[in-house]
């Protein structure tokens, strides 16, 4: 029941909810991407990712210095249930239509996201002259 309860608080913010939203519409994002889509500051984002990842709805994978989100592979059965419930409702909203046109028109050479086009790295994975991001 107290798993229950935090995997259901973990739904209980905007922030959070959208980023959700991104999540399940793009697959897999940056931590630059984010904060640049969203318009929030670093450690705000990194925050509420965390708060989900605790949950259980999410999974980090490093890429150098960086890491890249994705909903979890292993879904508790309850997050499995609600995930086309969230998927459904969610991505209908004002905001996640914003959201999601934001990420579109994003073309950031310094991301660290390789969605965006080739970026080169050295073998630390740094950009030369670029700034590195969680």
């Amino acid at each position: 029941m107290e798993n229950m309860a935090l995997l259901f608080q973990s739904l209980d913010d905007q922030t959070r909810l959208r980023l959700l939203a991104l999540l399940l519409q793009a697959g897999e994002l940056c931590v630059c991407d984010l904060v640049a889509v969203l318009q929030l500051p670093q450690s705000t984002v990194s925050r509420q990712l965390a708060i989900l990842k605790n949950a259980g709805w999410l999974q980090g994978r490093r890429v150098g210095a960086w890491t890249h989100y994705s909903i979890a592979a292993a879904l508790e059965p309850v997050q499995q249930f609600l995930v086309p419930v969230l998927r459904n409702f969610l991505l209908v909203t004002e905001t996640a239509r914003e959201d999601l046109q934001r990420l579109r028109e994003r073309r950031d050479p310094a991301c660290c996201s390789g969605n965006y086009g080739s970026k080169k790295t050295d073998t630390a994975g740094r950009r030369p002259g670029g700034e590195n991001h969680e």
